[in-house]
């Protein structure tokens, strides 16, 4: 049991350390990293890794923002301007998560990795 929670611990340290490094590296959200890798290592649901990877995120983005700001790469208002209205976006995407197939999610979620990839190769 201690052997299970201990690999279990050291695993979700590897995530938390993988999403911290592609945050900090190209700032994507960690969830790109720590919903596929909480699925795909512990067997999370879709449902549950994308909550898990939301508490997560707070403190991520907060020490990534202060640090950045401590570079000057932040643009405060620029940020509160975007990020404001993403609330609304969060409550409605949680609003539809709840009332479609986690199937449906897992091929959206795939879809999505699958448009940024190309944009990124071809851009």
């Amino acid at each position: 049991m201690a052997l299970m929670r201990s690999r279990r611990t050291l695993t979700l340290a590897a995530i938390g350390t993988a999403a911290g490094l592609y945050s900090g590296l190209f700032g994507v959200g960690g969830g790109t990293v720590m919903v596929p890798l909480l699925t795909l290592w512990l067997g999370y649901g879709e449902r549950v890794a994308t909550g898990t990877s939301l508490a997560a995120i707070i403190p991520i983005a907060a020490v990534a923002a202060l640090v950045h700001g401590g570079y000057g790469n932040v643009h405060l208002e620029e940020g509160l301007l975007v990020g404001v209205p993403a609330v609304g976006g969060v409550l409605a995407g949680i609003w539809l998560q709840q009332r479609i197939s986690t199937r449906a999610i897992s091929l959206g979620f795939a879809a999505l990795l699958v448009v940024v990839a190309g944009d990124l190769l071809l851009g």
